[in-house]
């Protein structure tokens, strides 16, 4: 007897047992008897590889059939009889022997083991006459032992009714497949009647390596019921090495598919690449072996009719309702040998090969590979190793396998021979070196370039030609037709029809979108063809962008052509491949494609181009690219929104020597009837940042690097995580991850996970590449403030805080808290691991920070911030809030930021090493270390971010930008970057060695300026200690103070130019001498800091207002000072009127007008339910509108005092407002950035804008 032995190749087979004369019966060969002829003439069919046992039938020859039954023939310790148990459930008895036999009562297991009649009586009594409960339990089990399949479940069963659960639970895993049908086999769940038609019809048996694709096969099992009892096709096709085959062998291991539709049998023939006579052999074969129990012996046939004749004959007397498989079939002439009227299951590449025969065609596309999960399963299985022990290789190759099961199973089986070469393997998938990916299973191909080459050289050789063409397709992008009308200058009906013709062979894939089709190819199919015409690339990328210019000529497409959007992200792609260096600087420099660009797909497709394509741009210099790489980096984020803002207006902005504004202003001078403007003290103009993005939809609460800098995530307040790159913003993933606003995120030490968490209540861990979500935890009962993982990689604890009180630690192993720390009596704001691991940090509105041991959950201390606001000067109502902590690199110190204070502790002793005052107008709302411990960078509430040196409590650098309160700061792990979020909806990148090195006046806003003879002289000040009076048309310096001893809060300039005034914080008012910047006068004014400060026309009075509800007249000259007393909240501000008269508006919600020299009230307006933030006097002098906090702005009369218009629609706090000059508009903006144009006659809303940048106007 001959058996199959493990490895050996298709129909070969070696000696067992001795010589016995038999045929051999195997999935892929059937030949007439081997042994000796005298012999009785049996077939052997291998029925099924285990776990590297055979199991093998004798099955009688044609001779002997009727009178000898279907028995095993041989069983040894190699072999393992059908009926016995499986292996892994014989397994997990034996491993968990201990633990039955010690916990187990065998009485009531056994009743209910006796009434599944798979215990006997006897058996029952033999283990009752054991003396112990232990001894009674180990027979029970040494009896299962020997039992099959259904004393397994019965055991199982058993165990769970009788309350054994967590016994149970140790059995589950080893519970056998249950097989429904006669004679039930333990080795694949299949029934023996399916083992006996598919072993008979010769269909392949499962792969030593097989793991399922169940939509696949049930696809394809839906399609053979639809054959029903009438002839048809039904063809599975899909490209090389898609697992055609192997799927549809799989769908017909179904007992109730063959018994209902298919009794007559299955009968598979693997046919390939066959010229006639190859076919005729295949056809005698197939004759031979459905004639094989016939009494008359026939003779083969002589040609192809007289085989399809007799084929015919024996499918429809005496298989009818059979089956037959042809496998690989290349050539539509191939099928008409087969079109005898009956039911047939192809499997081809072409899906056009039925074309040539009659009868119903049903098709299954087999397109879709392995996903990655299912790609590493068979990996493991090649190389027998756990998923989670696979090296870091495997990742890799899966990736680059693009999820061919040919291709995984190709490197497997190369793998499992040479356990060593996984590094090896990757970089000839990584090199395209499909030549060295050689054989090492049983596939028909001798390498993988050969399983894809031989569909093509099958093509014309015109085809062939416009098949190269497709070698410089972008990978992953399905290319409208037009776009291959262009290329081939064809009608689209022509294209379609060559597309067609790949199609059908499934060297092209095609999607229909509407009314038009999109084509694309395999990613293995363009690697191949890339890598096949290499020499003849650069040709092929200058062709079709020679075609692309010879169609548009000078103009560009647009959005509502089919083929616009290719064009526009791939065009830079292929002039770069033609190496058309002249034509790529001319496009990528161009305002026109830039902004065309940008308004259809955003900027970082842009922003990445000019990084991907540098070595072409920059042949000549680099300083072009560079200035629009740069101008787009900064103001892309504004391209991007609509309405639309004008690129040309935005490229006069721009630094007078860069190539974006020279390009620019001669746009401007060459465009009739526009209007622009034009900075003209741009000479020393930096800009700090290096790239904005908009990736969100409404305010940004958190962002945060990668470990490897190479990514960002962020999450806010439209409760979506977005990951994007960090060199350009280019998006990755966006994920709607909660059911309310996201409130921090988290990359793991290994950048593998991504944590969110929500206003929800809810944390979730994402797979940082995929977006898959991996888990939910629910645990907190209140909002989750914050979340962050350890430092170290491969050991996954995330932190969590909440304003249920609670810290929680997960172990993303469970699926449960693994610690829950309780201690803080108030919200939890912020926590953070330590970078060597061993301590969490919790910050809480209590005014604690707490230190946790990791190890055991306990506290370890308690530093009580609050005692540091305790001094008179800073006692109020306001509870001291603990907004954020951040550990030292050492983890020696930490650095606590509550109001306005830095805090700096010893972790040891507690002790306060050092505190900074950052600002007396605005609360820290986060914090961040430097990787070198002496940098801190702070976010504030009034828009900007700071960076101090600790250690010489100095403040290195003010970043200016954002236009409302920043959120979030936090350092690259290098420390070489660090990004801001803010309620703008941006995310600012920064460069911290550009930002400390920068040499820029750090100017307030707080300035003022005078339009004098026509110059504009400009009153600021620098750095919060000094004034400068600045020539804006120059940009020079014409005056400078000493510095202040008291930080400067407002100034403002006489309309005559000769004095200045400022305000301090300490609630000092001076006025000085601009000749000399001397100092005149000054008053001991407040007690708190001076807000804004203005002279009377005639320059002898000042007016000023602090955080009080008083304003102060002073005749600085006379030195005598009158008092408006009347509000009841502190001043927001006042505007001078005609008249010596005086308004003023404040947070109480009214409006005041003075006398300012008698100091009366003469007119008091109650307008508003919340703060009056604004208020603006028509140009006419008869009313003035007023804006607040209740999200309205109203029109009133001067003279009558009465409200003439209530404005309602803006959906946040409306800030600001100002009349039209012909005081017949009034213009709004809100927080929200929405600016709203009303007809003031009207009251109706003429125009609703969101604002380009938010924040109102």
């Amino acid at each position: 007897m001959y058996v199959c032995a493990p490895g050996a190749a298709k129909g070969r087979f070696s000696p067992a047992f001795g010589s016995v004369g038999c045929s051999v019966v195997c999935p892929w060969y059937r030949s007439a008897p081997v042994g000796s002829p005298g012999s009785g003439g049996r077939w052997v069919d291998l029925v099924g590889i285990c776990e590297g046992l055979f199991c093998v039938v004798v099955q009688p020859s044609a001779a002997n059939r009727k009178r000898s039954p279907r028995v095993p023939i041989a069983r040894s310790k190699d072999f393992k009889i059908l009926r016995n148990m499986d292996v892994k459930s014989r397994n997990y008895l034996l491993m968990n022997r201990q633990a039955l036999e010690r916990d187990i009562k065998t009485s009531y297991i056994m009743d209910h083991m006796v009434t599944d009649q798979v215990l006997t009586l006897q058996e029952e009594e033999k283990v009752k006459q054991q003396n112990t409960q232990k001894e009674r339990a180990a027979m029970l089990i040494n009896i299962i032992l020997e039992k099959d399949n259904n004393s397994y479940r019965s055991f199982y069963n058993a165990l769970l009714h009788e309350g054994y659960r967590d016994l149970a639970a140790l059995l589950q895993d080893g519970i056998p497949v249950f097989s429904s049908g006669n004679g039930k086999s333990s080795l694949d769940g299949m029934t023996s009647y399916v083992k006996r038609i598919l072993c008979e019809g010769g269909v392949p048996q499962r792969p030593v390596v097989f793991v399922t694709r169940p939509k696949l096969v049930d696809a394809i099992k839906q399609k053979l019921y639809c054959l029903g009892s009438d002839p048809g096709w039904v063809t599975v096709y899909g490209m090389a090495g898609c697992g055609k085959t192997v799927l549809t062998a799989e769908a017909l291991r179904d007992h109730q598919l063959l018994e209902d539709y298919f009794p007559g049998g299955v009968h598979w023939i693997s046919v390939g690449k066959q010229d006639k006579a190859g076919l005729l052999i295949k056809l005698q074969n197939l004759c031979s072996r459905l004639e094989h129990d016939s009494t008359l012996s026939q003779r083969p046939p002589l040609n192809i009719e007289e085989a399809k004749d007799r084929l015919r004959l024996l499918m429809l007397r005496k298989y009818p309702r059979s089956l037959l498989v042809l496998d690989d079939i290349w050539d539509s002439w191939v099928l008409k040998a087969f079109d005898n009227q009956c039911q047939v299951l192809i499997t081809s590449r072409d899906r056009s090969v039925t074309d040539a025969v009659s009868g119903n065609k049903y098709e299954i596309h087999v397109e879709s590979g392995l996903a990655h999960e299912k790609g590493l399963e068979v990996l493991s299985l090649f190389v027998n190793m756990k998923i989670s022990e696979l090296p870091e290789q495997a990742n890799c190759i899966i990736r680059e396998c693009k999820g061919s099961p040919l291709v995984i199973s190709l490197i497997g089986a190369l793998l499992r021979d040479f356990p060593s070469r996984w590094e090896y393997y990757l970089k000839q998938l990584q090199n395209k070196q499909f030549k060295r990916i050689r054989k090492s299973s049983s596939y028909d191909y001798e390498a993988l370039d050969e399983a894809m080459s031989i569909s093509v050289e099958q093509l014309d050789n015109d085809f062939k030609d416009y098949y190269k063409d497709l070698s410089i397709l972008p990978k992953d992008v399905k290319v409208p037709t037009k776009v291959l009308c262009i290329l081939w200058d064809m009608e689209t009906e022509e294209v379609e029809d060559i597309l067609q013709k790949f199609v059908n062979k499934s060297l092209l894939f095609c999607d229909r979108n509407g009314k038009s089709f999109h084509y694309y190819l395999h990613d293995l199919q363009l690697d191949f063809l890339t890598e096949k015409n290499r020499n003849q690339l650069q040709e092929l990328h200058k062709n079709i962008v020679n075609q692309y210019k010879k169609y548009y000529k000078l103009n560009m497409p647009i959005p509502s052509q089919e083929d616009c959007m290719y064009w526009y992200n791939f065009l830079a792609y292929h002039m770069a491949g033609a190496n058309m260096q002249k034509e790529l600087r001319e496009l990528m420099f161009s305002l026109d494609w830039i902004k065309a660009k940008t308004e259809l797909v955003g900027p970082a497709h842009l922003i990445h181009e000019y990084v991907e394509y540098s070595s072409v741009l920059d042949q000549k210099d680099s300083i072009a690219r560079e200035n629009f790489q740069e101008f787009l980096s900064l103001n892309g984020h504004l391209l991007g929104r609509q309405p639309f803002p004008d690129i040309i207006q935005l490229g006069l902005c721009q630094p007078e020597t860069s190539e974006v504004y020279q390009q620019a202003k001669l746009r401007a001078q060459s465009e009739t009837g526009a209007f622009y403007l034009e900075w003209i003290n741009k000479k020393s103009l930096k800009n700090l940042s290096r790239l904005v993005v908009r990736p969100h939809r409404d305010a940004v609460y958190h962002a945060c690097f990668s470990q490897d800098r190479q990514r960002i995530a962020s999450c806010g307040a439209d409760k979506t995580l977005q990951v994007f790159k960090t060199e350009s913003g280019e998006m990755l993933l966006e994920i709607t991850a909660h059911e309310d606003e996201i409130l921090c995120c988290a990359f793991s030490a290994d950048d593998k996970y991504v944590a969110t968490c929500s206003a929800d209540k809810k944390v979730k861990i994402w797979n940082s590449r995929t977006g898959k979500c991996m888990h939910i935890y629910e645990e907190h009962t209140e909002q989750v403030n914050c979340c962050q993982f350890n430092n170290r990689s491969g050991q996954y604890l995330l932190a969590t805080c909440s304003n249920d009180t609670f810290i929680k630690l997960w172990d993303l192993k469970g699926k449960y808290c693994r610690n829950t720390m309780f201690g803080h009596v108030n919200s939890v704001n912020h926590c953070r691991f330590s970078p060597n691991d061993e301590y969490v940090a919790s910050c809480s509105t209590d005014g604690t920070v707490k230190l946790w041991e990791v190890r055991s959950a306990n506290e370890l201390k308690t530093i009580e911030i609050k005692d540091f606001f305790q001094n008179a000067d800073e006692q109020d109502d306001v509870e001291v809030l603990v907004k954020c902590c951040s550990w030292s690199r050492n983890s020696d110190m930490i650095l606590a930021v509550a109001k306005n204070k830095l805090l700096l502790f010893d972790v040891k002793t507690s002790n306060l090493l050092t505190q900074v005052i950052v600002s007396h107008h605005s609360t820290i709302q986060y914090c961040d270390f430097c990787a070198g411990d002496e940098l801190v960078a702070v976010a504030l509430s009034h828009c900007s971010v700071e960076l101090w040196n600790i250690k010489s409590l100095s403040k290195v650098a003010d970043c200016r930008g954002h236009m409302s309160w920043v959120h979030c700061v936090t350092f690259s792990p290098d420390g070489s970057l660090f990004l801001t979020s803010s309620d703008d909806q941006t995310i600012r990148i920064w460069e911290t060695n550009k930002v400390c090195k920068s040499s820029d006046a750090v100017l307030k806003s707080e300035l003022d300026a005078v339009f004098h003879n026509g110059e504009v002289m400009i009153l600021a000040i620098y750095n919060q200690k000094y004034i400068q009076l600045i020539n804006g048309n120059t940009d020079n310096i014409i005056m400078q103070t000493e510095p202040q001893e008291s930080l400067i809060c407002c100034c403002c300039l006489s309309e005559d130019l000769k004095f200045a005034a400022f305000g301090q914080e300490n609630g000092t008012v001076k006025v000085l001498q601009l000749l000399d910047g001397k100092v005149l006068k000054y008053r001991e004014a407040y007690r708190t800091s001076v807000q804004h400060c203005r002279f009377t026309s005639d320059c002898q009075t000042l007016i000023s207002s602090a955080h009080d509800a008083v304003i102060q007249v002073w005749n600085w000259q006379l030195n005598e000072c009158v008092f408006l007393r009347g509000h009841k909240e502190a001043i927001k501000d006042f505007r001078l009127l005609e008249s010596a008269k005086l308004l003023s508006w404040s947070f109480d919600g009214t409006v005041k007008v003075w006398n300012i020299i008698t100091g009366n009230t003469e007119k008091d307006f109650a307008c508003h339910g919340g703060a009056v933030l604004s208020c603006a006097v028509s140009p006419d002098g008869r009313k003035f509108s007023s804006t607040s906090a209740d999200k309205t702005a109203k029109i009133w009369s001067f003279e009558s005092s009465c409200v003439l218009h209530e404005l309602k629609g803006h959906e946040a706090c409306v800030r600001c407002c100002t009349f039209s000059p012909n005081n017949k508009l009034l213009a709004t903006g809100d927080d929200k950035g929405d600016i709203r144009i009303w007809d003031i006659l009207t009251v109706r809303c003429l125009c609703h804008l969101e604002a380009i940048l938010s924040g109102g106007m």
